[in-house]
């Protein structure tokens, strides 16, 4: 009762029946005078924080929205495990998705999470985009990716006979896995460890108190209580500045754009037609990498994303949008056909930067010098987080020995 009143406020009967029914899990909570640490957002980041931090540290919370983990960004892409080709050098992107891999690869092979490393081939589909291409490949060079080799036209049709192209860039590092599945093995590890996860609770409020927070969360009920934790972890995802905002961590460089981007499916034996997965150069004023082919664990074959700045979360697809994906890709895959496209799934992605606007790289940051020590906000966590996710749990391991 005394220790129930100093923490719960403002709750009702029903929110205290659920922590009863639920007492190995929420009693922890009630029982606790101080949560050590509290990661919003069960993703793949979160997930893959949560496992890293649980090495070190007890009594650590993950607090997700959704009935499971994973309904969100980490369950709506391409579930490509990337080479590190596209973003500045000195860029956390390229950094976390280089280490990232190396990571991912080792712990796929080590928890049984499914995967193969097919490669990549990034083509350029006429003369005009080999300079685009050469750039590109210079910039992956600079990176550190290894093992890429530059294709003639001659050299892609021996590799890829149904690819049509004036050249290409062949990253052997590439691969595609099972994102369910490595989410599924974090949550598994990170219980292991002593931690545990909390579904269908949402952070709707958050204020600084004496050596940490109080979280306001409300249940699937819409009741709601507070907690104290010492660190608070925002990995929300696409409400991960609304969740900055909630401590006063509100101004322009966090505030993210929705960038929808569909999927269309290639039904028949196409699938087979390629063995690897193919990109075009990406477009100056584009969101994204360009439409793609990306084949899946299941032998199949998928077109996408495209890009599209949205104002709400809509996974709806646009069955008249196949014409425009056909064209897309028509010059480089001549063997697809309009007519075998098929709606499939689409994501929202949580950009920091919007329409024609420059770079913007992940934000990764501890806030003790805006006066809240112990606070670590992870925004715009967009391509390539799913491959840098455990390089990035490494940093915000890092951040959070500085609250100690």
């Amino acid at each position: 009762g005394g220790i129930v009143g100093s923490i719960l406020e403002g709750t009702g009967s029903n929110v205290k029946q659920i922590l009863l029914r639920e007492a190995l899990l929420w009693g922890r909570i009630v029982a606790m005078e101080k949560m050590n640490i509290a990661i919003a957002g069960a993703g793949v980041v979160g997930l893959a924080a949560a496992s890293e931090l649980a090495r070190d540290y007890p009594e650590i919370f993950v607090i997700e929205r959704n009935p499971a983990f994973g309904q969100e960004i980490s369950s709506r892409n391409s579930e490509v495990i990337h080479a590190g080709i596209y973003y500045p050098a000195e860029a956390l992107k390229t950094k976390a998705c280089i280490e990232g891999r190396r990571l991912l690869y080792a712990f796929c092979q080590g928890h049984g999470v499914k995967h193969k490393k097919i490669g990549k081939l990034v083509v350029a589909i006429d003369k005009n985009e080999v300079s685009d291409l050469d750039v590109l490949f210079r910039q992956a060079e600079v990176n550190g990716v290894e093992g890429l080799r530059w294709l003639s036209k001659t050299e892609l049709k021996a590799l890829e006979p149904r690819v049509a192209a004036e050249a290409a860039i062949f990253s052997p590092e590439t691969g595609i896995l099972d994102s369910h599945g490595l989410m599924q093995s974090l949550l598994a590890q990170f219980e292991s460890r002593g931690g545990q996860a909390v579904f269908n609770t949402e952070v709707i409020a958050a204020e600084k108190s004496a050596g940490g927070f109080l979280i306001t969360v409300k249940d699937k009920t819409g009741e709601s209580f507070r907690f104290f934790t010492r660190v608070f972890i925002n990995s929300c995802g696409l409400n991960s500045d609304k969740v900055a905002a909630f401590a006063g961590r509100e101004s322009p460089e966090y505030k993210l754009k929705y960038c929808k981007g569909d999927y269309f499916r290639v039904h028949g034996a196409k699938a087979s037609f390629i063995r690897r997965l193919v990109y075009p150069v990406p477009k100056k004023d584009r969101a994204g990498l360009g439409i793609h082919a990306t084949l899946d664990l299941a032998n199949g074959l998928r077109l996408g994303p495209d890009d599209e700045y949205v104002k709400g979360l809509d996974y709806n697809i646009d069955a008249a949008k196949s014409k425009a994906f056909f064209q897309s890709v028509r010059t480089f895959l001549p063997f697809v056909e309009e007519s075998e496209l098929r709606p499939d799934t689409a994501g929202i992605r949580p950009k920091l930067q919007g329409p024609g606007e420059g770079f913007r790289d992940f934000l990764i940051r501890e806030e003790g010098d805006a006066g809240l020590p112990g606070w670590i906000n992870l925004i715009g966590i967009e391509s390539p987080g799913l491959t840098a996710a455990l390089s990035i749990a490494k940093m915000v391991r890092e951040l959070a020995r500085r609250a100690d």
